[in-house]
Parts: C-alpha cells; sequence; structure tokens
C-alpha cells in the first residue's frame, strides 16, 4: 500500500505506472460486524455507540467485475447512513448484502461477515474490470454512490428508477472509509482539480442529493425568485441546499438550531434564518399528537422574514418531527420534498392542508449520474463549495461517525484514508487561488 501512495503523491498520473503497481491482497477498511447486529438490543437510537461497532479491519480484495474500477481512496467522507449502518438501524444492512448475493455470481462476491462501509470518496483509479471504456488507472476521481444494474428498461429513463438500485456502501459492500473501494465505473466522475483529497470527497452524496432534491425536474425545479425553507441549513445536506438556492437565485429561509449555525449560513450569504431552538417551537404536545398552533406561529415568523409570503418550497429531511409543519407553511400551490427523516420515518400530517391548498409531496433519493455530474459540475465551476468542516484519520471513524449521530458537527465531516495529512491533492493551484475566498468562506464551517 505504501508504493501506491507513494506514487499518488509523486503527481505521476500516467496510465503506466498505476497499471504497473502492485496491488496488495488486503487493505484497510472501516467495518461492521455480522454477528453484532445485537449489541445494541434494547438501548436508545442515541445511546448506541458508532465506536464499540465501527472496526477497522484487514480486508481481501475481491475480484474486479466487469464495468467495475479499482480506486484507491485517499480520502473518504461520514454520511448518515454511515450512522443507521453503525447503530444498525432501522435495520442491520447484511439483510440488503445477503439479497443483492441472490442475483448474480459477481454480486454474490457482497455477501460476507463485515460491511466495509462509506458512501463518498476521491482517489485515483488503480486498475479497471473489462469493458470499462472512459475510465484508465492513473485518473483523479470522486464517486458518487448510486449503484445501478440497468438491466431493467426501468432505469433507463431515470436511473434512480432501476429496480436494482442501490446505494454503494449502504445496500452494497466495498464502500469508501478504507484504503482502496470498488465502485462501478458509471459511477466515476472528475476530481476537482482545485480542491484537496478530503474537500473533494465530501460533497458526493449529499451535493448530488440536494442537486436533484431542489433543482432537477425530478424533484423541486427550484426557479429564479423562489423562497425555499430549508431545515438544517448548516448541515451536510443543507449546506449545499442553501448554495444552491443562493447560486441559482432563489431566496433560502435556513433553519439552524443555535446561533453558531444560524452565523454559518449568513456566513454562506444566506440572510432570512430561524434559530428554531431560540424559538422555542414544539410542533408535538406528545409522541402522538402534532399542535398546530405551533405551525401557525412558524409560519408567521417565516412571513415576518419574507415580508408576507409563504415559502415556496420546503426542502424537508429531518422527517416526522417536522413534517406536519413543512406542510402547513408551504404556500397554496406549492411544494414539499422530501428524503432521509432523519427524525423519524413515519411522517404525519393534516391532509386539509395539502389537499385544499393544491400542494404537492415530491420524494426524492439520492440522484442520477446525470444529476450528481451536474452537481459535481457545479463544485468544479466554484458555483458551489465544499462544506468540509473536521477531518478524522481512518482509525477514528468511530469518533466521526458519533459527532453526526449526535449533530456535534457542522457540515460534512471528512476521513483521511491513503492521504497522509490534509490540504494535498491541488493540482490546480491557480484555480484554488482564484477561488479561495470562496472557499474558505465554507472550509470549517
Amino acid at each position: 500500500m505504501q508504493q501506491i501512495r507513494e506514487a499518488i503523491l509523486s503527481g505521476d498520473r500516467s496510465e503506466g505506472t498505476y497499471a504497473a503497481l502492485k496491488v496488495p491482497e488486503s487493505y484497510r477498511a472501516v467495518t461492521v460486524h455480522k454477528d453484532e447486529t445485537e449489541m445494541f438490543a434494547g438501548m436508545a437510537s442515541r445511546d448506541k455507540d458508532p465506536k464499540k461497532s465501527l472496526h477497522l479491519d484487514d480486508v481481501p480484495i475481491p475480484e474486479l467485475a466487469p464495468g467495475e474500477a479499482l480506486v484507491a481512496v485517499m480520502a473518504s467522507a461520514i454520511n448518515y447512513n454511515t450512522v443507521w449502518t453503525s447503530i444498525f438501524e432501522p435495520l442491520p444492512t447484511f439483510g440488503f448484502l445477503e439479497r443483492y448475493a441472490k442475483l448474480s455470481p459477481w454480486a454474490k462476491r457482497h455477501d460476507l461477515p463485515y460491511h466495509i462501509v462509506g458512501s463518498d470518496l476521491a482517489g485515483v483509479v488503480l486498475r479497471t474490470g473489462p469493458g470499462v471504456h472512459i475510465w484508465k488507472p492513473g485518473q483523479e476521481v470522486v464517486a458518487h454512490c448510486l449503484s445501478v444494474e440497468l438491466e431493467h428498461h426501468d432505469g433507463h429513463n431515470d436511473t434512480m428508477m432501476d429496480p436494482e438500485q442501490r446505494i454503494w456502501g449502504f445496500e452494497t459492500n466495498f464502500g469508501g472509509l478504507a484504503e482502496l473501494a470498488i465502485v462501478k465505473a458509471n459511477q466515476l466522475m472528475p476530481k476537482p482539480a482545485h480542491l484537496s483529497w478530503e474537500e473533494a470527497a465530501c460533497p458526493g452524496l449529499v451535493n448530488s442529493t440536494a442537486y436533484r432534491q431542489l433543482i432537477s425536474k425530478n424533484g423541486a425545479a427550484m426557479k429564479l425568485g423562489d423562497r425555499v425553507l430549508i431545515w438544517g441549513a448548516s448541515g451536510g445536506l443543507g449546506s449545499y441546499a442553501t448554495q444552491m438556492c443562493l447560486a441559482g437565485g432563489g431566496t433560502p429561509v435556513c433553519v439552524v438550531s443555535s446561533e453558531d449555525k444560524a452565523d454559518i449560513v449568513r456566513k454562506m450569504g444566506a440572510e432570512l434564518v430561524i434559530d428554531r431552538r431560540a424559538g422555542g417551537y414544539t410542533f408535538w404536545k406528545d409522541p402522538q399528537t402534532q399542535d398546530p398552533k405551533e405551525w401557525r406561529r412558524f409560519g408567521a415568523d417565516i412571513r415576518k422574514l419574507t415580508g408576507g409570503y409563504d415559502v415556496d418550497i420546503v426542502f424537508e429531511h429531518p422527517g416526522r418531527e417536522t413534517f406536519g409543519a413543512s406542510v402547513f407553511v408551504t404556500r397554496k400551490g406549492g411544494t414539499i420534498t422530501t428524503c432521509a427523516s432523519t427524525s423519524g420515518y413515519m411522517h404525519e400530517y393534516d391532509n386539509r392542508y395539502l389537499w385544499m391548498n393544491l400542494k404537492r409531496i415530491v420524494s426524492s433519493h439520492f440522484a442520477n449520474y446525470r444529476e450528481a455530474w451536474e452537481a459535481n459540475d457545479l463544485i468544479n465551476r466554484g458555483l458551489t463549495h465544499p462544506t468540509l468542516s473536521k477531518t478524522y484519520a481512518l482509525a477514528d471513524v468511530g469518533q466521526a461517525a458519533t459527532d453526526v449521530h449526535h449533530n456535534l458537527h457542522q457540515g460534512k465531516v471528512g476521513v483521511l484514508c491513503l492521504a497522509p495529512e490534509e490540504g494535498l491533492g491541488v493540482t490546480n493551484p491557480e484555480k484554488r487561488e482564484a477561488l479561495l475566498p470562496q472557499i474558505n468562506r465554507f472550509r470549517n464551517v
């Protein structure tokens, strides 16, 4: 592995150099273990500790399938799906791997007693399998996490509709929180040359998810002038939605949970901010009963900021805790676009405020390859920027996931894999210098 690291750090990207490198028989990877899925049985979610379930193991390199690439991972990042995997909620991910294994002999490789997690990476292609033509050893890449088979006709208008659509590193094995990773070639995209490895690794999943949910015709299709309520606007997902709203001529109304987080979104350029904790909104009287009076109070506070207007779009991802309020505060004819549900999947809302006011609920889940490519191109062109707040070593992924689990982070949390330190990997310093003021606004948010 040291030889691979040295080749990458040398800056040599010639195909022959990487084709000649010997690929080791094993590599270090962050895993959960199948025989530990009951370790947190009976515990509340908040008490489950990712530091106990996430392991750094030496694992063998599987055979590369047709259409796949083996990538040396310089950096990765933590997503909420890593937290879900680590606490075995809403269910252990090994069921995903077992079902995938029934698909084909190649898919059977994924059904192992361990699951290598991680749905982001930035690195360098080492090998490609049969049938890969565009990507070559030595190319610098980032990966998005949509894994599709594309045999079924339903996947060919929008690949997110493929019946075999999965999230790499969550519903498949061999993920990005490792020294090496296996991805399908149609997950790869060019690494932005002005970013370091850890900066390039962190946008992937959340940047693409925000793009589909807010900008794409498959989501809210935001247009110039739209007012957009963004929950968790300083977080991993919301920070990209906030940037896209601003860059696209929208007006974000940013909901955050502290004055520190309010300062973060103001630093991004947002002017309309609601601190929900300072506001003391209690949307639920008890675990079974919501409080419409609090919806009304919340809506009135939004209108105070917008000059009397309700929002056109709600960028919704907390789920159960906020969904009733989100439906209520959207303007007549507006759109609530939803994904994730980090506070609970069983949403409740008063349908009168939806049906009688012609509002729409649009579901959104990650992004197809085209959407992910376009979202990555926004980063590459300097129209949006990584929101990386902290970077951990691979050995400390348990702590990194714990930070995300307990909402102790801002923006994204990065992980150094083969990269020995932060700040490496910039291959276009002139472009970086030109964009540095914007990069610094969003870095260490």
